[in-house]
């Protein structure tokens, strides 16, 4: 696993002139990255970047030092636990898997580096932390037809071929958030909600679920819009309370949930709250804002709670905490080993139909209509300009559960969600 620390994230700009020295650095990258392992195996399956006839290896650019690093340990341990499984059961395709781990701690321009120095290697990505680094590297993947899972949710990673965004978009979940809290009467027509987003593509697209939602069930959106290195969420209390907010929505990271549950508390504003699965972890359950997120806080999410009762999920709970003891069971956990089996199969898939070159274990994913793990929801990854999947579930945290969280709905799809996606075309 290397390992680096993250530098302040460039300007567009900078990292323009950095991803074209890359690319021009890079150019015998990608001669590589066509000869490598071309051609048919032992076996008679064709070959390609990042696989012989013995091995099968695969890609991780994650976050392990940033802020989104326990999402990034709990992800790759997962896939790790999953490629060690799959190895002592035989590997695919008659050869190991192995996964090949770069950190880039959020830092745009070191995962376009990293990026660079990976790519020739391996067949596939089953894990790239991060909506702008994911879109750093869009036309890169796309170009270099390596089948990649974001672990980022935007709408604006659809339509490509090669990238596929797991279970629900962030403008989708708030849709559904929203209906929450119209549907269980905490909020009513005429009402203001406020929603805490991320800059980004994260936050805008999450707001353009809350605006078009609000629209729909006759409320107003107050936006307040923060940067990732805000951790102290006084002020955005402040003005939500003076706006006389009856529910606020938020599309952030753990640590602004926690310091907008807790601050909110401490000043009156006890009102509900709705985030986005990436802005809830288990770890907040052991924070003093552990009560607040209790009692106001619901989580919208495309994957079940990991005290869920589907017997995939137990399983998977039960092994990850026999081969990590010590280490907390979260989303990241069941999203990781999620997006890990689904890559399997797609290469099952792929050796299969005999060739496991870049291309054809795309072709291999892009035939999936109901894929399903055992860990949720069905998905199709057919239509490359629709999210794979349109149902979420409500979660509630809870300091006694598994993972710090538990269903309170299960999944089902919001009203409106494909009057949405048509209008958004």
């Amino acid at each position: 696993m290397n390992v680096t620390h993250p530098r302040p994230r460039t300007t567009r700009t900078a990292l323009a002139a950095a991803l074209a020295a890359v690319l021009l650095a890079g150019t015998g990258c990608s001669s590589k990255a066509d000869d490598n392992g071309a051609g048919d195996g032992a076996d008679g399956v064709k070959a390609g970047p990042g696989v012989t006839d013995r091995a099968i290896k695969l890609g991780a650019l994650t976050d392990l030092t940033g802020p989104y690093a326990t999402l990034g340990k709990s992800i790759v341990q997962a896939q790790q636990m999953w490629a060690d499984e799959t190895n002592a059961a035989g590997g695919i395709c008659g050869r190991k898997v192995e996964i090949v781990v770069k950190d880039h701690g959020y830092d745009v321009q070191k995962a376009v580096t990293a990026y660079a120095d990976i790519s020739p290697d391996v067949v596939a990505l089953p894990q790239v932390i991060g909506s702008p680094v994911v879109a750093a590297l869009l036309d890169d993947i796309q170009r270099d037809k390596v089948l990649t899972f974001p672990q980022a949710w935007a709408a604006s990673l659809l339509g490509k071929d090669a990238v596929q965004v797991l279970g629900t978009t962030y403008d989708l979940d708030m849709i559904a958030a929203v209906d929450f809290l119209t549907r269980t009467k905490k909020v009513a027509g005429g009402d203001t909600i406020g929603h805490v987003y991320f800059e980004g593509d994260y936050g805008a697209n999450a707001l353009e679920g809350s605006q078009w939602a609000a629209k729909e069930a006759g409320l107003k959106v107050v936006g307040q819009k923060i940067k990732a290195t805000d951790t102290d969420l006084s002020a955005q209390v402040s003005a939500l309370r003076k706006a006389g907010v009856k529910a606020v929505l938020i599309s952030a990271g753990p640590a602004q949930t926690a310091s907008l549950a807790g601050v909110a508390a401490s000043r009156g504003l006890r009102v509900p709250i709705v985030s986005s699965a990436p802005g809830y972890a288990p770890q907040l359950m052991k924070t003093p804002a552990a009560a607040a997120l209790e009692a106001m806080v619901h989580v919208v999410s495309a994957a079940p709670a990991v005290s869920s009762d589907l017997p995939g999920v137990k399983k998977m709970v039960a092994s990850y905490g026999k081969k990590y003891p010590g280490s907390p069971v979260d989303s990241g956990v069941l999203s990781g080993y999620n997006a890990a089996q689904l890559m399997g199969a797609d290469l099952k898939k792929a050796c299969e139909d005999g060739s496991l070159a870049r291309e054809d274990v795309v072709k291999a994913h892009r035939s999936q209509k109901n894929a399903d793990t055992g860990l949720g929801t069905p998905q199709d990854f057919t239509d490359v300009t629709m999210p794979a999947s349109r149902s979420t579930y409500v979660l509630k945290p809870d300091r006694k559960a598994v993972g710090g969280v538990v269903n309170v709905e299960e999944a089902h799809r919001a009203p409106g969600i494909d009057e949405y996606l048509a209008s958004r075309g």
